[in-house]
């Protein structure tokens, strides 16, 4: 398929915006290019309309070990402990429907406090909807509280707090905001950045499926009456797995295997390969073929775009494989060699 301009608005980009895809790549981008550029490049990946006032926010202090630009915060609390924290908007999806884009929504972000190293503790949501008197307010209350619960309580971490407000300007759109305490040893953290060549690319947890293709982009759409349509677009979670992916992560983090490790969350492996060999001021070579898919004839633009949720991205010290595939292999989830890290500050797709 040839990618035209009308191709690149569909999937959420400004003509300004495919006019600079041309120009950084020197040609036409192909669909799996394209679908890239616009997972990376949309708003609930890249903030692009609220950085700025983001940066206004204070987040320096002696207490604070990491503030924004890893996969959550972390705050010295003492006798080398440490706090770490995240919170995160789950607020279309959950719109869409109600249960699983709230579920997921705590899914992700108890993903990444324990891709940190620490092991969450707590739960805190803070919910808004429109009128009591609306027509979908009911559903959305019942789905919305189900999932933040349902979700923390399979895994075995309690919600313990919490804010509920009605307004009719919420109508249209709700607010679910999730939040995840956890705890480690602040000279134990475990972070996102790339580093050292050849090292091996490593896929954890579920297998990969066409569900939440597009779900960072419809985050950061606008809605209208074709609500509905967006639904294949929502994750669908599974704490029961989630809950052991945690359990095999802590337990490989217990040596030195790790150099990186990031949370397969929004643009899934598209967000977590290019993140980290971002901050790591490397490329990294992926192979789809290795990818463990539960569908069959995924395309590289699917594969590449899946929001399937309970998966992480490990980088590897070279000669761990074997010994990382035990634990993950006890824990009964996926493992798999999908590529290594390269000197090329480019990410390289082999199909």
């Amino acid at each position: 398929m040839e990618v035209t301009e009308a191709i690149a608005i569909d999937h959420g980009l400004k003509k300004e915006e495919f006019s600079k895809i041309c120009e950084l790549l020197k040609r036409t981008p192909n669909l799996t290019e394209l679908a890239i550029f616009s997972a990376m490049w949309n708003e609930h990946c890249s903030y692009k309309s609220s950085r700025k006032h983001l940066k206004k926010m204070h987040t320096k202090g002696k207490q604070v070990i990491q503030g924004p630009g890893e996969n959550a915060g972390v705050v010295d609390i003492g006798d080398d402990d440490a706090i770490v924290f995240k919170i995160e908007s789950h607020n279309h999806p959950s719109f869409i429907e109600p249960y699983q884009g709230a579920a997921t929504g705590v899914g992700g972000i108890m993903r990444d406090v324990f891709t940190m190293g620490a092991r969450p503790i707590a739960n805190l949501n803070s919910i808004h909807f429109g009128s009591p008197q609306h027509k979908k307010t009911r559903n959305l209350l019942r789905g919305v509280v189900k999932g933040i619960g349902g979700y923390g309580n399979c895994i075995g971490v309690p919600t313990i707090a919490g804010q509920t407000t009605f307004d009719e300007s919420y109508n249209g759109n709700i607010l679910v905001n999730a939040m995840t305490l956890g705890l480690v040893n602040k000279n134990k953290i475990f972070y996102s950045k790339a580093a050292g060549l050849g090292k091996p690319v490593i896929y954890v947890g579920s297998k990969t499926g066409r569900d939440g293709i597009h779900g960072a982009s419809m985050a950061s759409a606008t809605f209208d009456d074709k609500i509905e349509e967006k639904k294949p677009t929502v994750q669908v979670g599974d704490p029961f797995t989630e809950k052991l992916l945690l359990e095999a992560c802590l337990e490989l983090m217990a040596d030195n295997s790790i150099i990186a490790i990031q949370d397969m969350g929004a643009a899934g492996l598209t967000s977590s390969s290019v993140e980290m060999a971002s901050k790591g001021n490397l490329g990294i070579k992926l192979n789809l073929s290795e990818v463990p898919c539960r569908e069959e004839k995924m395309t590289p633009y699917e594969i590449m775009l899946s929001e399937s949720q309970e998966r992480m991205l490990i980088i590897l010290e070279k000669g761990k494989e074997e010994h990382a595939k035990k634990i993950f292999d006890k824990w009964n989830l996926d493992f798999a060699v999908i590529g290594k890290t390269t000197n090329s500050k480019k990410n390289r797709i082999n199909i």
